[in-house]
């Protein structure tokens, strides 16, 4: 399986978070499925850290890049494709890092790793 984890699955992964379903923690924990993170979790846990709104966040925020190569993720960079697709899709989440990552999840075939179900209306195969 092919897993693209939202933010906060992301992080809450990183912390041995128990809110992460155990279908989920045993998909991740799989080493025969690929587990990638966007860019645009990168962008956001930074600003979010920043802003004092993942106080938790601070030491993953400074170097990013190992927190997911010392997982054996896969870095997912935005692409031209990614944003096309993220403005064509419905204007039901308005959030432009979600609609991005939304596009991702689709444009690669990766199953998108949330909790929040607004993403099933876009169309996205969730993984929860």
């Amino acid at each position: 399986m092919k897993l693209l984890l939202d933010t906060h699955a992301f992080l809450w992964w990183l912390d041995g978070d128990k809110r992460l379903s155990p279908r989920v923690r045993r998909a991740i924990g799989d080493a025969r499925n690929a587990v990638w993170v966007s860019a645009l979790s990168a962008f956001e846990i930074v600003l979010k850290a920043r802003l004092g709104r993942l106080p938790g966040a601070t030491l993953v925020a400074e170097d990013l890049a190992r927190a997911i190569i010392s997982q054996e993720f896969i870095a997912l960079d935005v692409t031209v494709a990614h944003a096309q697709r993220a403005g064509d899709l419905p204007l039901i989440h308005r959030d432009p890092i979600d609609r991005l990552l939304a596009a991702q999840a689709i444009h690669e075939g990766l199953h998108f790793v949330s909790n929040d179900e607004a993403f099933d209306r876009l169309g996205v195969a969730r993984f929860w």
